[in-house]
């Protein structure tokens, strides 16, 4: 017989579903699909005439301007807002500059983001104190 551990957010004080709750993987995946496309989008712009190779390389460094400038400002990317999803504080509050940081960074290293907790928290947002919830 296996333990009852609760619902995905449960222990973050989050409701089970609808607005609040912790956002499905789906979605997040799909945010992040968007959110690249678009930086790799703008890095090939500014790069198509001098060297479209390397286009891909700048792009990771759009995304984390991308990142730390919607997610520490309006705390979404546009991925997530296309997508109905919001990055806030385990508390619920805005996510201040310096978490916002940490959890882009991070984000851009790849590792910490494919490490998941029992809530489906990436371990950048876990550091960060971060969740990625519903609107």
């Amino acid at each position: 017989m296996g333990v009852d551990l609760g619902y995905r957010g449960q222990g973050l004080g989050l409701p089970e579903s609808g607005p609040g709750a912790i956002a499905p993987l789906g979605r997040r995946f799909g945010a992040i699909f968007i959110d690249w496309a678009l930086c790799v989008l703008v890095s090939y712009a500014l790069l198509a005439d001098r060297n479209p190779q390397a286009a891909g390389n700048w792009a990771l460094l759009v995304f984390l301007v991308l990142s730390l400038l919607t997610v520490g400002t309006v705390g979404a990317t546009p991925g997530k807002l296309l997508l109905r999803l919001r990055v806030v504080g385990e508390g619920g509050a805005r996510l201040s500059l310096p978490r916002a940081v940490l959890r882009s960074v991070l984000l851009v290293l790849v590792i910490p983001a494919v490490v998941f907790d029992r809530d489906t928290r990436g371990l950048h947002d876990r550091l960060s104190r971060a969740v990625q919830i519903r609107v």
